[in-house]
Order: structure tokens, then C-alpha cells, then sequence
């Protein structure tokens, strides 16, 4: 054999071993990523499980589009009528098909289920669950108010008590299905879904030092 034709073999089998084992790394990196979302959506799952009701200064209804907001803003007025806080604030900016925020659909069901108009807050800025948390405390803060009950469907309530930790407000979460039952399976998997995707982007945005998010998420 001539040296070229060596050196040719030599090539070949050293690039051979380099992409062996770049495809090992691979291999472990992937299973690595599914081990820790495997374990992140274990945590949500467990924490949305858990209805962590307090006394609290007002209880916050995140919007979750239409259906979510109707049976939010349902477990709300529950959590009011049983007199755990003396205010309710609906958040969400986003535009229903109806036409009014997801804010103002929480209002119209607080009162049609009898709470006092007085008693409502809107909050029609905000669009992510990062900015239901920055304009919620602003207005708390604003009242004097220190703590909060947060009420979102079960899979969310793990991101949203991150959100308003970062916002240092005292909360204690309530998944909307002790009062309107578990969801359908499959908007379940896709809420779990979800949350990984949106934690994923929260992580790297906090790394990266982002802007806070402005867009539905």
C-alpha cells in the first residue's frame, strides 16, 4: 500500500471514530434531555395535584382563553363564596372570539356568579403568564396587598408560583379542577406539553437576560 493510500485509510477511520462518537454524545444528550423533561413534567404534574388554598389579601384568575378563563374564573367565585378573600382579580389581556379580553370574560362570570362589582379588579395588560405576574403585583402593591391565592388549571400552576415568586409576592396556588373537574386527557398532555416548551424558553431567556415575555405563553 503507498503512503497516500495509507493516509487516505488512516483519514477515513479516524473520521469514522470521531462521528461514532459523536453520535454516542448524541445518544447520551438526548436521553439526558428526556430524563430531566420526564422529571420536570413529574414535578408539574405532582404540584398541579395539590390545591394549597390560604387566606389571602385577593384571589388572582390567570386567563387561559376561553374555555380556561370560564372555569378559572368558576373556581374563583368558589374560593370567594368560602370567603378566603375579600377580592377577586381577573388577569389577561388576550381578545376572546367574543371580543372582550380574557380579563373582562372573568369579570362578566365573577359577577353573574355573584360577586360584587366592587370586589372585581381587571387587569388587561398582560399577555404571558411572566406579565400576568408583573401587573398583578403592581396592582397588589398598589392596594397593600402581600398575598395571594393563584388560580390556573392544574398543569400551569407550577410556571405561574415561579412567575410570582420572581414578582416577591406571597402566593398559594388552587387548580381550577377541584371545582369544575379534571380536564379532558388529551388538553392535559398538551398543557403538560406546554409548560415544558414554555419553562425551555423561560430558562434560556433568564440565561440570556430577554426581555420579559410579551406574547402568549
Amino acid at each position: 500500500m503507498s503512503h497516500g493510500s495509507e493516509r487516505v485509510t488512516n483519514h477515513r477511520a479516524a473520521t469514522w471514530r470521531w462521528g461514532r462518537r459523536l453520535i454516542f454524545v448524541g445518544i447520551v444528550l438526548a436521553l439526558v434531555g428526556m430524563l430531566l423533561a420526564g422529571a420536570l413534567a413529574a414535578t408539574i404534574v405532582r404540584y398541579g395535584d395539590v390545591d394549597r388554598t390560604r387566606d389571602a389579601d385577593v384571589i388572582v384568575v390567570l386567563g387561559g382563553g376561553y374555555a380556561g378563563t370560564i372555569r378559572r374564573t368558576q373556581h374563583a367565585v368558589t374560593l370567594y363564596q368560602q370567603g378566603y378573600a375579600p377580592y377577586v382579580l381577573c388577569a389577561g389581556g388576550l381578545r376572546l372570539h367574543l371580543g372582550d379580553t380574557e380579563a373582562e370574560r372573568c369579570s362578566r362570570i365573577a359577577k353573574e356568579g355573584g360577586i360584587p362589582p366592587e370586589a372585581i379588579l381587571l387587569e388587561n395588560n398582560s399577555f404571558s403568564t411572566e406579565e400576568n405576574a408583573i401587573h398583578a403585583a403592581a396592582v397588589m402593591r398598589q392596594r397593600g396587598w402581600q398575598t395571594a391565592v393563584v388560580v390556573s388549571d392544574n398543569y400551569h400552576l407550577w410556571r405561574a408560583r415561579w412567575m410570582f415568586d420572581e414578582q416577591d409576592i406571597t402566593v398559594w396556588t388552587s387548580p381550577a379542577q377541584v371545582t369544575t373537574g379534571p380536564l379532558d386527557r388529551s388538553e392535559y398532555v398538551s398543557g403538560v406539553l406546554h409548560e415544558l416548551a414554555a419553562v425551555g424558553w423561560y430558562t434560556a431567556k433568564t440565561i440570556l437576560r430577554l426581555p420579559y415575555t410579551d406574547f402568549d405563553l
